[in-house]
């Protein structure tokens, strides 16, 4: 993981990302994943993340993540969006 990041870091560096877009698409991710993790729940992902819910909320805002587009990402697709299984289909033919 060391060596990812350092190829992240030389990448990021030579493209002419700066430092402060660099943390900013970090944090971003970092709290996506930790959103993701626990379901959109916020206060479980503070808690994770070892800060204030308010904190949280606040820099969910600064960062221009809509938490609800997270719940709605982990979602279960519709049945009509759920892909058929070769099996369902062959029996469903025959």
């Amino acid at each position: 993981m060391r060596r990812d990041l350092d190829n992240l870091v030389t990448q990021m560096h030579s493209g002419g990302i700066t430092y402060t877009e660099a943390v900013r698409e970090f944090k971003k991710r970092f709290i996506l994943e930790v959103l993701a993790h626990h379901k959109g729940n916020q206060c479980k992902a503070a808690k994770e993340l070892q800060m204030h819910r308010n904190t949280l909320s606040r820099t969910i805002a600064e960062l221009e993540i809509n938490p609800t587009e997270v719940r709605l990402w982990l979602k279960r697709p519709s049945r009509s969006e759920r892909p058929v299984f070769e099996a369902k289909q062959a029996s469903s033919r025959g």
